[in-house]
């Protein structure tokens, strides 16, 4: 153990302690629930990083994951031909890859993840999963029965999470309604995962098993993170009642593949149009900052950089300390992490991709780190979406999420920062799923 895994430890406290200072009503402190999802967090902490078999579970998972991608892309190939091929690879007919192509290469994997998604839905394993997870949050953590079952989903699946609480959406709570949009943005969706992994795999061979493991520890921290920003000071309806998966079964096998293909198109085109607009926007701002800022440094002798990521790099320069990344590498990590919740977490990866590839990262637990905390769905366009998709289900909730928008936001933000201090309070170079 080194200095900087008590400093990640501490960490855990020090965002919880920010949430609480957020809170609208402080002294509601809900410290069963905080004590119980942090005993969580810890016992599949401890499970996945310091106990061995637990390490080769994640392993194997990973592994599984790869070749699932494998499988993935050769649809892909298909289709696209050689523009499929990651890169350093060569097809059957001998062809070799041109390159890493995001359109054929990354965004094609969530169909193929969104059709198996839906087989299992079909099946009745994922009903069966979210549900026992479900139970498990109830009972530790002490919460209703809806926001247990809504974070339970968000482990494996996205937006369509909040349609397992359709029922109950219009007679939440607004602290309730917090945890079910910190919940969504906290987590990612496993066929948006796919593609984190796709981004890094080269680089980081053991990736997959990282943000799987992130998928789990992020919900108990999103419920806690909420909790704290927006404590419970009503009685929710289904406090202390399991609540069954709300699900629309199709008829065959076969329409469930198509459902869960068309939906994954539909994701992807909002994939493209949100990247295409945001960083074309952003790259308008940093010509205005670069240019004032050029002025500035100029006339005053700094060397400040003045574009969004630097700016927000900056920013998030003492978050990176505390959450437990060496300061060599704190003000490149902290940009990564801020500029995530602008240009959403799929640029980001890239960029924590291209920070490794180009040895800025001079410590191997400030890329594990780094990969945790951007695992989520925590940006200002994401918040847009899921308060969209809850209110076009429950237009009751309109106003009320229109309010609460912003703290969830900065709950989810939060929580993956959460995460993040637990895979450091564990880092080990020594370890199996580290080494």
């Amino acid at each position: 153990m080194t200095v900087y895994n008590v400093v990640s430890f501490c960490g855990i406290f020090v965002l919880i302690f920010f949430a609480w200072l957020l809170s609208p009503n402080k002294r509601v402190v809900n410290m069963r629930l905080i004590l119980g999802g942090i005993t969580i967090q810890m016992a599949l902490a401890l499970f996945i990083f310091a106990f061995p078999p637990g390490a080769r579970v994640f392993l194997w998972l990973n592994d599984a994951a790869v070749a699932v991608m494998e499988s993935a892309s050769a649809g892909a190939e298909f289709v696209f031909g050689r523009l499929a091929l990651p890169p350093g690879t060569v097809n059957e007919q001998g062809q070799e890859s041109l390159g890493f192509f995001l359109a054929f290469q990354g965004l094609p994997t969530i169909i193929f993840f969104s059709a198996l998604v839906a087989i299992f839905y079909h099946a009745g394993i994922m009903q069966a999963v979210i549900k026992a997870f479900a139970s498990f949050f109830s009972r530790f953590m002490h919460i209703s029965g809806a926001e247990s079952l809504c974070a339970s989903a968000n482990i494996f699946v996205g937006i369509e999470s909040t349609l397992t609480v359709k029922p109950h959406l219009d007679s939440m709570t607004r602290s309730e309604l917090t945890t079910v949009l910190t919940a969504g943005m906290a987590t990612v969706a496993s066929n948006v995962l796919a593609l984190y992994v796709f981004s890094l795999r080269d680089l980081f061979p053991t990736i997959a098993a990282h943000l799987i493991s992130a998928s789990f520890l992020s919900a108990p921290a999103a419920v806690i993170m909420a909790k704290t920003i927006m404590p419970e000071t009503d009685e929710p309806k289904t406090l202390g009642r399991n609540v069954r998966v709300h699900y629309k079964r199709e008829r065959t096998l076969v329409e469930a593949i198509i459902r869960g293909s068309n939906e994954a198109v539909r994701l992807i085109v909002g994939i493209v149009a949100l990247l295409i607009a945001v960083l074309g926007l952003v790259e308008l701002i940093d010509l205005i900052l670069t240019g004032i800022g050029g002025y500035v440094n100029s006339s005053a002798g700094l060397s400040v950089d003045w574009s969004l990521a630097g700016l927000l790099g900056y920013i998030f320069y003492p978050i990176a300390l505390i959450i437990g990344v060496p300061p060599a590498d704190a003000l490149a990590v902290g940009k990564i992490i801020g500029e995530r919740m602008i240009v959403t977490e799929v640029t980001a990866y890239q960029d924590l991709a291209a920070a490794m590839a180009g040895d800025i990262l001079t410590h191997g637990r400030s890329a594990v780190i780094c990969a945790y905390a951007l695992c989520g769905f925590a940006h200002i366009a994401s918040l847009a979406i899921f308060i969209g998709g809850i209110t076009a289900v429950a237009p009751k909730t309109t106003h009320t999420l229109s309010k609460i928008g912003p703290r969830a936001l900065i709950a989810a933000t939060l929580a993956c920062l959460m995460t993040a201090c637990i895979a450091g309070t564990f880092y080990s170079e020594g370890s199996l799923i580290f080494g």
